[in-house]
C-alpha cells in the first residue's frame, strides 16, 4: 500500500504548541487564511517516490491543518487544491488527483462533520470527472448546516477565469439594462466572484519556496499579508501553521493608509 511507502509523522510537543495557541488567541487572529499548497511532487522526489505518493501524503497535511485551524478559531480555510492550469500534467498524475476529493471524503468526512467544519468548494466543476463531483457535491450537502470552519477547497479554479466570467455577468446585466456602466464598482465585480459569501483572505501562505500567486485569487488579494516557507507540503504542521499566524499578527495593516498613531508621529 501507498501509506507503507511513506514515512512515519514526527509528533508535535502539544505543551509548546498548546501554550502558542492560546497566546496568538489573545491576539486578533485571521479570520481567512488561504494556502496555496505546494511541494508534494518534490517531497515525494526526494524520497525516490513516485509523484503521487506526494499527492497523498499531502492530503495527510489537509486533515491535519483543517484539524488545528479550526481547533484555533480561524473561520475560513481555502486551499488551492487544483488549478485550470494542472490539466497540462500527465494524465497518470491529473486521475489520480481527481480521486483526491473521492478518497479524502470518503474517509474523512465523518470527522468534518463531527467538528462542525463546512465544506465548500470554488472553480468550475462541470468540467470534473463524475466521481469528483459526487464527492464534492456530497460533503457540501452533508456539512451545509455546519456553522463552524469554512473549509473551501479551489478546485479546477483559476483566478483569471474567475474575473472573465464576473465581467461577462456584469457586461449581460448591462446589455439587458439591469444596470449601468456607473454602477460597476469594487463591490459590485466582488459581489459576481466565487468568493461572494466569503470574506478576502488575511493570510496568504505559500509553502515550498516558491514566490509567485500563480493565478490564485488575484482580486481577493489585494491587501492579504503573504508568508512564504520552504516547507514542502507534506511537512507542513501544525507549528508551521502556528509560525504564519504569529507573524501575521506582528504586522501593521494600513490598508494603503495611515494607523492613528502613525499619524502623529508624522
Amino acid at each position: 500500500m501507498l501509506s507503507k511507502l511513506l514515512r512515519k509523522r514526527q509528533p508535535v510537543v502539544t505543551s509548546d504548541l498548546t501554550k502558542r495557541k492560546e497566546l496568538a488567541q489573545i491576539e486578533q487572529l485571521p479570520s481567512h487564511i488561504a494556502i496555496i499548497m505546494d511541494g508534494n511532487g518534490r517531497w515525494a522526489k526526494n524520497r525516490s517516490l513516485p509523484r503521487i505518493a506526494g499527492h497523498y501524503e499531502g492530503m495527510q497535511t489537509v486533515r491535519k491543518i483543517t484539524r488545528f485551524a479550526n481547533d484555533v478559531g480561524i473561520e475560513t480555510l481555502t486551499l488551492y487544491a487544483f488549478s485550470t492550469e494542472n490539466w497540462k500534467r500527465p494524465k497518470k498524475e491529473v486521475d489520480y488527483l481527481m480521486r483526491l476529493p473521492e478518497e479524502f471524503m470518503g474517509t474523512y468526512l465523518p470527522e468534518l462533520i463531527e467538528q462542525n467544519v463546512q465544506v465548500q468548494m470554488m472553480g468550475n466543476i462541470d468540467l470534473l470527472p463524475d466521481h469528483t463531483k459526487r464527492a464534492i457535491t456530497k460533503a457540501v450537502e452533508k456539512t451545509s448546516h455546519n456553522d463552524g470552519l469554512i473549509l473551501n477547497f479551489a478546485l479546477n479554479y483559476g483566478s483569471r477565469d474567475e474575473i472573465i466570467q464576473s465581467v461577462q455577468q456584469i457586461v449581460n446585466k448591462v446589455q439587458l439594462g439591469t444596470i449601468s456602466c456607473d454602477d460597476i464598482t469594487e463591490e459590485l465585480i466582488s459581489s459576481h466572484l466565487m468568493t461572494k459569501d466569503l470574506t478576502e483572505p488575511d493570510l496568504l501562505i505559500r509553502t515550498s519556496g516558491e514566490i509567485r500567486l500563480s493565478n490564485f485569487m488575484l482580486w481577493q488579494l489585494a491587501y492579504t499579508e503573504f508568508w512564504f516557507t520552504d516547507t514542502l507540503w507534506p511537512d507542513f504542521d501544525e507549528p508551521c501553521l502556528m509560525d504564519a499566524i504569529e507573524s501575521y499578527q506582528k504586522r501593521n495593516r494600513k490598508y494603503g493608509g495611515l494607523k492613528e498613531e502613525d499619524v502623529e508621529e508624522k
